[in-house]
Order: C-alpha cells, then structure tokens, then sequence
C-alpha cells in the first residue's frame, strides 16, 4: 500500500501542473491516469498559448488577462517547448466593423504583461507578402501576437518534474474505487497491462478527470457536484503548408467563429477548430466529414485553393470539458474553470476541476493549491512561474543557439536531428547524446531521425509505451514515417516493454552531463 498527502486523479495538463507544484512544495504525490500522459484533451488543443481573442466579446477580461499574462510565464519556462507567434487576421467589414477589431486588439495587447512579445499593426494586404496566398487582397490586415507550444511535451515534462521532485507518477493506470476510512481516502488503482491493483493511502484527491470528471465523481468516489462539464467536440485536421512564411492566420468564419491556420513541424499547417456539442463516449471522439468539410470550405473561400479530404494529411479530436454555465451556442460556453471543493468536518478533502484551458493550467494548479495547503498543513509558498521545466535552462539565444552548440560538440550530428533534439528536449538532449561518438553509437535507425537511443530515453525518462505515445504525442514523427518505419517502432516497444513505473528522473541540472 501506498501514502500519501495527495492522490490526483487524470493526468493532462491540470492533473501534471497540480502534481508538479504539490511536489515542489514537498507533499508526497500520487498521480494516475487510466490512458497515456495528456493523451485525451491536452493532446489535442491547437497547440497555442494563446489569450483567447474572441473571449473579449463574450466579456471575459479577467480570463483573457490571466491568459495574457501566462504567456510570458510560460515562454519563460519552457522556452524548447514554446515560440512566439504572429498571427495574420484579415479583415472582414461584413463580420465584424474595423473599429471593433482594433479595440479589441488593443485592449489584447494592454490587458496582460506583454513584455517580449511585439505588439499589434496593420497592413495593406496588396502591399505584405502575408497577403500572397488569399483569394482577396483588397483591404486590410491586423497582425499581433501569440505563443506556439506543444502540448504533448508541456504535459509530460511537468509530469517528468514531478517525479524529480517525488511525486509517483502511474500512466495507464485506473482508479477504481475511493472511500473514506479512517479519516483517509482509500482508492484502488488498476494497472491497464496485466491488472494488477495497487492501494493508495491518501490524505486528499484532485478530481482533475476532463471529460470524466462527473464519471470519477458519481461511479468511482460515490460523490456528487452541483457542477457540470459540457462536452464540447474540438477537431483539427493537418495539411502540407500551403504558403510561405511562419506567421498563423485567423480566419472569421460566416458562423462569427474565428479559425487558425498554424505552423506546424516546418512542412505542415494545422487547421481549427470545430465546436460541436458532444454526448458519446470521449474515449471514441473522431472527427467526422462534415467536420473536414466545413474546415476545407473555410480555407478554400480564403485561400487559393481547393481543398479536399483527400488533402488532409492527419486529423485530431478532442472533448473539451467546459464548465456548464448555460449557454447554448457551444462557442459561447466559458472557457474559465471552477472548483468543487468538498472538505467537511473531520473527512478528507476532495476537490474537483471543472473546465480550463492549457493556457492558463498553471495558475489553476496555484489556485488549486491554495485551496488544499491549509487543509494539509503546508505553507510553502508558490513557485512554478520562476522555475523552468525540464530542458528549459537554455542560454541567451535560445533553441537556435542550442541546436549549434549540440552541433559544435556533436560534429557527426546532422542538422536536422540537433534541431530537432533541441526544441523537443532542450538541454535533456545532453543526455541522449552522453558518450556517444557517431550515429551509430545511438542504434537502430527507424528514419526521419528517429534512432534508437531516443526511443530508450522515451521510454525510461518519459514513460511512453505505444507508437502513438511516441510518434503522436512526444515526437510527432507519425507525420513523416511511412507505415513500414512506424510498424518497426511498435515492434520495438513490443519487444523492449518498459518495466511498470520505471521511469528514471534525471538530477535537476541535467545540462551538466554534456558538459
């Protein structure tokens, strides 16, 4: 049996921001998830760090200036993971009157602490090279800023701190039941690989399930909540870049929703997101046809192109749990969070999250953990907006300046695979390449840069167990490996199982190993 001061329940990205903070202020950690780290919602947002434009017309400024403000925060952390952005808004005098945009866009630009970040301009579609690639170029264009980041690798390497600071984190893992006894939380946990149960012992639970966040509360805790998600289905599809330049676009589509066309890996551009009210099971969520319609019609009217489904290279799904505030037009529904926190007299606490965004998951953990330290008797203070995430204590010149350094010291190293490594990983790249003296020293060659050693630190450092966990999530090289390779890589895990919650933690200054 296991103890501990808190067992957290769902691990995408507010489950491993709560873990990573609970641990960094010294309470023992559990943290379960019946599928892979962030690989429900937080893998499949449109991968920004992002304030939330249209949230202004729906009155949500303390939401959007929260958001603002984690840009920075976040860009700070985790500056391999995370870029700045530029996104192109053309305007549509039919959509939306000029004067309305630029207000809004002024007041996005002043509502957070932007510091780094360039604010907004406009231009002349005919006289920028943004403008090339549309159908109209008449008129103008508002161009301001955002943060690109990958989702996927911001969940697992909070989830990687955690358990450098202690906590036990145990993907594929179930909690199956939770009562009180003893003035403790009880809960059993199920392993998905062969069954075996384990016993947690803990003083409180996070509820941080998403989409199955009243399923946990009714089926597995016996609880109830005057709170409610709404599912709302999110789907993105993936093109090959069809323009030149590292800008985003955001288009205003007829239904007044506001689209993203992103960057995304050099060659390819996402594109989302659809709202659609969603009632099945979130473990089978897909996009369907009329999704990849309406996403297609939006580029064509813009663009200069004719896109089909035939043209899309990969598509995601996802459930956003938004808390229930009434609305019925699913874009209208908050994108804000709220606690349930069930704490009474003499029994242990349980609290539950209702919605969020990954923007804003690292003060909802902060938040979180000022409800929970006084009924667990901690006063350490906060500490996650100075702290940087695993591979992030990059120097001066960031990504592109690592890249080079991993080159200098690595000569054999092709450019692709140390700038791949270095906007992954950042400096945890030092220990993949620790000791090795030419390509073959890192093993079996799977393509599109993809060798053997990667898979191994993977495994054993990030706790990846499916091709999907490693193509999908961690690498996004599914985008580039033919169905051969990638057969190769299952194959390969199959083979080389890792043992259950074996994963290594490296020490706090991993850097020092290339050094």
């Amino acid at each position: 049996m296991k103890s501990c001061d808190l067992l957290i329940v769902g691990a995408g990205i507010n489950g491993a921001g709560i873990a990573r903070d609970a641990a960094g202020r010294g309470l023992s950690v559990v943290i379960c998830d019946r599928g892979d780290l962030g690989g429900a919602t937080s893998s499949a947002s449109g991968k920004l760090i992002h304030g939330g434009l249209r949230y202004l017309e729906y009155r949500e400024f303390r939401l959007v200036r929260e958001a603002l403000s984690e840009r920075e925060v976040l860009m700070g952390i985790a500056p391999h993971i995370t870029h700045p952005m530029r996104f192109v808004l053309p305007h549509e005098p039919e959509r939306r009157a000029f004067w309305f945009v630029r207000l809004g866009l002024l007041l996005y630009d002043h509502l957070g602490r932007r510091q780094s970040l360039p604010g907004t301009e406009t231009v002349q579609l005919a006289r920028s090279p943004v403008g090339a690639s549309l159908r109209a170029r008449q008129g103008r264009a508002f161009i301001y800023s955002d943060v690109w980041v990958d989702d996927s690798r911001l969940v697992v390497l909070n989830c990687v701190d955690a358990a450098r600071l202690g906590a036990i984190v145990m993907p594929r893992t179930a909690c199956i039941t939770a009562r009180v006894e003893n003035g403790r939380w009880m809960a059993t946990l199920r392993r998905a690989a062969d069954g075996a149960t384990t016993t947690v012992a803990a003083r409180s639970i996070v509820n941080a399930a998403g989409p199955w966040v009243d399923g946990v509360l009714r089926e597995v805790i016996g609880a109830n909540s005057p709170r409610r998600v709404r599912l709302v289905k999110g789907s993105h599809i993936v093109l090959r870049k069809f323009y030149a330049g590292e800008h985003a676009y955001v288009l205003q589509n007829d239904d007044r929703r506001l689209l993203f066309v992103v960057p995304f890996e050099r060659d390819f551009v996402i594109v989302g997101t659809t709202d659609v009210p969603f009632e099945d099971d979130a473990e089978r969520v897909a996009i369907d046809g009329r999704e990849i319609a309406y996403l297609c019609t939006a580029l064509n009217r813009r663009f200069q192109l004719a896109l089909s489904a035939d043209d899309v290279v990969w598509s995601y799904s996802g459930v956003r749990p938004l808390l229930d505030d009434g609305q019925n037009d699913p874009s209208a529904v908050t994108r804000d969070y709220a606690f349930d926190l069930q704490a009474a007299a003499g029994a242990p606490p349980l609290l539950s999250i209702f919605g969020g965004k990954i923007t804003t998951y690292r003060r909802l953990a902060e938040h979180a953990l000022s409800e929970l330290a006084p009924l667990l008797g901690t006063t350490a203070p906060a500490w996650t907006a100075t702290k940087k995430l695993p591979g992030g204590d990059l120097r001066p010149g960031g990504v592109a300046s690592f890249a080079a350094e991993l080159q200098a010291r690595h000569g054999w190293l092709p450019h692709g695979l140390a700038a791949r490594f270095a906007r992954s990983y950042g400096s945890l790249a030092w220990q993949m390449l620790q000791g090795a003296r030419d390509l073959t020293a890192l093993g079996q060659d799977f393509g599109a840069t993809l060798y053997e050693r990667e898979l191994i630190h993977l495994r054993d450092r990030e706790w990846a167990q499916t091709v999907d966990d490693v193509l999908w999530r961690r690498t996004k090289l599914g985008l580039r490996l033919d169905p051969t390779q990638a057969a190769r890589v299952a194959a390969w895990l199959a083979a080389n199982p890792a043992r259950p919650y074996s994963c290594s933690v490296a020490d706090a200054d991993v850097a020092s190993a290339g050094k």
